[in-house]
């Protein structure tokens, strides 16, 4: 089932523009996007073709069907939540059914780790990628040979500055534990030895390669390697391209003109989901279209820096706190009165429309 099977087989309850647009923080620029509400088929309800959602490529429109939608109002999801209260010149169809599920029914404490817990995901998103901005990784990868240090003197240097310094190949040398010392190597070296398994067998080794040395032998030098630090390296390495490769280059070169090294983007929907679950503690409902554009849009365009960004969120995170404690809400959504209300839509549905 596509978007376009929803919009033509009469099957929406409800559907808005969403985003940006609904909230007033929309620029020339801004994509629309659209959230929608809609009932599976009776057939396809009670077979084995349920579908909880339909989506594009991008994410930017998303229809739920009417059974998990409440079961996301139920949780409090700020997405779900918002469509309950959606400004009337971004409602694109309504039908008389959707008017049945009241926003007072759902909204609860739960909010509190909602609408706040998000903003604190939004605030981990930022603090990433100021993370990557300031500390990139080099495309070509290191090897184990950059983590590995040889003893000279009294200290220690480089394996690749000793190997370079002394003439030597790492694929001629031949390491040997030294017991008891934790990834500590004895060192021997041999140019004509072709059972030696050099420091590292291939560019990708994750391992230190140990090979069998001849009795007598003397060792060269000794090594050790930071496997710990390597094992780091190749976590961070592994996540920054995988950020490129999957990144909003847009939004990252806007993030780089404005030159705070932060998602600006994920500044803005951090205060708005603070604003916003502040709003429900003091007056029990949703405001989707926010008083405060000009000071979001200043977020966004990046006029502010990061750590007093940090600073106020976590100052509106513990008012915010204090704030559920006092607020007149339920703790959580009456499941009984949600589940009889899903029914009875349900049911005037299929008995109009089946």
């Amino acid at each position: 089932m596509t978007i376009a099977d929803l919009k033509s087989g009469n099957i929406l309850l409800f559907e808005s523009i969403a985003g940006s647009r609904a909230y007033g923080t929309d620029l020339p620029t801004s994509d629309t996007d659209r959230r929608g509400v809609f009932v599976l088929p009776k057939k396809q309800f009670y077979g084995l073709q349920y579908i909880p959602q339909i989506s594009d490529e991008r994410n930017d429109n998303v229809y739920y069907e009417i059974g998990r939608f409440v079961e996301l109002l139920a949780k409090n999801n700020p997405n779900m939540l918002e469509m309950l209260a959606m400004p009337d010149d971004c409602i694109l169809f309504k039908h008389p059914l959707f008017e049945k599920l009241k926003p007072e029914l759902f909204i609860s404490k739960l909010c509190r780790k909602t609408f706040a817990g998000f903003a604190l995901s939004q605030i981990k998103k930022a603090k990433g990628l100021n993370k990557k901005i300031v500390n990139p990784v080099d495309k070509e990868r290191k090897t184990i040979l950059h983590f590995c240090y040889a003893i000279k003197g009294q200290g220690s240097v480089p394996l690749n500055k000793w190997l370079k310094e002394n003439n030597l190949k790492q694929e001629h040398c031949g390491l040997v534990n030294i017991p008891h010392f934790r990834d500590v190597y004895s060192v021997f070296y041999d140019e004509k030895n072709l059972d030696f398994k050099g420091i590292m067998h291939k560019e990708n080794s994750n391992e230190v390669s140990l090979s069998s040395v001849p009795k007598g032998m003397k060792p060269i030098g000794i090594i050790s390697f930071n496997k710990d630090g390597y094992k780091t390296y190749c976590k961070d390495y592994r996540e920054y391209w995988e950020w490129v490769k999957k990144r909003n280059d847009e939004r990252y070169e806007n993030t780089i003109s404005n030159g705070k090294n932060y998602d600006a983007k994920n500044m803005l929907h951090t205060f708005r989901l603070l604003d916003m679950a502040e709003e429900i503690a003091v007056q029990g409902k949703i405001n989707v279209r926010r008083p405060n554009r000009d000071f979001l849009l200043k977020i966004r365009s990046g006029e502010f820096e990061y750590d007093d960004l940090l600073k106020w969120a976590e100052e509106k995170i513990e008012k915010i706190e204090v704030l559920y404690e006092k607020a007149d809400l339920p703790a959580k959504p009456d499941i009984g009165e949600v589940n009889k209300l899903l029914s009875t839509i349900r049911e005037e549905y299929y008995s109009k429309n089946n």
